[in-house]
């Protein structure tokens, strides 16, 4: 996977935690505390270092406080059930363990993980590297390009599938950047907001790739009208829910948050700390990975170390 190339790996902290918490047994510690999520997690992410090498790591989460878009629309997410008391103490853990292995991890009040990678895949790619996107989150096929893809698990946490801009238009029929036109006509039943009644995937997909854009569409309904007088009915009837839709969907990518990327090196990780903080939960084969992913990295190193004198 791109090794001659420098990788940048951004994780969707909230989205991979809520997945390993909802794929993993219910393990606990010899005195009850919850750990299935917390092993989930590091599990994934490990095995994602393996197979992806990459340079530099960051790790996005969400914030409790409200974002921009649940000021701009009251119902944004509103359908979604409070965080278990479990999932939450798991959370913090998660967040705990990547501080004291010194894996950068990133939260921002008013805006959502989404936004952060977003801001930090644009910085990156601009750089000259290839970006990984690690998220169950499909608003993020929008920052796939020619540098970026995202991976995304399926079957729980044990497997990714690779999105790249093909993988994107064969899916959903438009390109990458073309997927937040989509979902303001289509409307995201997970973000709990509407788009426009009555219009499919299938309807939505062909006006954005003939228009290019929401705006465009809006601009030629007389010429809807005469092919599909009840199509562009739709449209007109739903075109604050477009408008709204589109807002909600686009992810930010110039978040006000200060990233110094030196400090997101994977060679600035401390593996002591690393293995001391999952051991604390009584974990035995997570430790012996870290090891033999680190070790494994620090072997290659010295190698081509020795290749140049």
């Amino acid at each position: 996977m791109d090794s001659k190339k420098s990788i940048f790996m951004l994780v969707d902290g909230s989205a991979i935690v809520h997945r390993a918490y909802h794929a993993m047994p219910p393990f606990t510690t010899s005195s009850g505390v919850p750990t299935g999520a917390v092993h989930g997690f590091f599990s994934m992410f490990l095995k994602l270092i393996h197979e992806l090498k990459p340079a530099h790591i960051v790790v996005a989460f969400d914030r409790p406080k409200p974002t921009f878009r649940q000021e701009l629309y009251v119902g944004y997410q509103a359908q979604r059930p409070k965080m278990e008391s479990d999932l939450s103490e798991q959370y913090q853990a998660i967040i705990d363990i990547l501080r004291k292995a010194k894996i950068q991890e990133f939260a921002v009040d008013g805006y959502e993980a989404d936004d952060i990678i977003g801001t930090l895949s644009e910085k990156a790619k601009d750089m000259g590297n290839i970006v990984y996107i690690v998220t169950g989150d499909r608003d993020m096929l929008q920052l796939v390009n020619h540098k970026t893809k995202v991976l995304m698990p399926v079957k729980g946490i044990s497997e990714v599938k690779v999105f790249d801009e093909g993988e994107v238009l064969t899916k959903y029929n438009v390109e990458p950047r073309e997927i937040v036109d989509l979902k303001a006509l289509t409307g995201d039943p997970s973000d709990n907001y509407p788009g426009v009644s009555g219009i499919g995937p299938k309807t939505a997909a062909t006006l954005v790739r003939h228009y290019g854009n929401v705006d465009n569409i809006y601009k030629h309904l007389d010429e809807i009208a005469i092919k599909n007088k009840a199509l562009a009915q739709k449209l007109i009837d739903g075109a604050e829910s477009a408008q709204i839709g589109k807002t909600l969907a686009k992810i930010v990518t110039d978040v006000p948050f200060v990233c110094d990327f030196a400090d997101c090196l994977t060679s600035k990780i401390d593996i002591g700390e690393f293995k001391k903080a999952l051991e604390s939960y009584e974990f035995k084969t997570l430790p012996r990975r870290v090891d033999e992913i680190f070790n494994q990295k620090q072997e290659i190193k010295k190698e081509n170390q020795m290749k140049l004198l």
